[in-house]
């Protein structure tokens, strides 16, 4: 059986360090067999989340169909100030348009969660942030999450990162998603 997996994750900078980073977790995953769906950069530029307003955009009713359909989730974000930037934290509001369902939220769900912050002390707030985001919605963060500080370590366009620890953490989580989703459905 073939997993899906969505990536939601990078900042409205077009190819950031953030959705570098997402794409090698997504790499990783791929590697296992998992089909993945990808939401970065304007695809995150989505009205603020109002649960008294139902009508939604194209891009947020592709957010929360491929999220419902979804066995894994990846979230990368960027630490701004030291935790999960508005882009992403707004894009994961609409995970409440699940309530409803058989498995609400994010319920049963293997989360990969990779922070980017240019210092350490965002790149692990940020981290933490997200994996407690994540047990609120009721997902199951991966073993492993990564808090990259991009003062040090930088992905180039090609897809590598400068340092290869973080490129097999990386893919580890991705990897650490497919697993536990194939885990679930035998």
């Amino acid at each position: 059986m073939t997993i899906t997996v969505v990536g939601l994750g990078g900042s409205l900078r077009a190819d950031s360090q953030s959705e570098r980073a997402l794409r090698i977790v997504l790499s990783g995953l791929a590697d296992a067999g998992a089909k993945t769906t990808s939401f970065v950069g304007d695809d995150l530029v989505l009205p603020f989340y109002d649960p008294a307003v139902p009508e939604r955009t194209p891009v947020a009713s592709r957010l929360v169909d491929e999220l419902r359909a979804a066995d894994g989730v990846v979230l990368v974000s960027p630490g701004y100030h030291g935790t999960v930037s508005g882009l992403v934290k707004n894009a994961l509001d609409y995970v409440e348009d699940l309530r409803s369902d058989a498995y609400p939220y994010l319920d049963g769900r293997a989360v990969g969660c990779v922070a980017t912050a240019h210092g350490w002390q965002a790149a692990v707030t940020t981290l933490t942030a997200l994996r407690q985001i994540v047990h609120a919605l009721r997902g199951w963060p991966t073993p492993l999450g990564a808090a990259v500080n991009s003062a040090h370590v930088h992905f180039d366009a090609d897809g590598h990162c400068s340092d290869p620890q973080v490129e097999e953490s990386l893919r580890t989580i991705g990897r650490q998603v497919a697993e536990f989703a194939q885990a679930r459905h035998t």
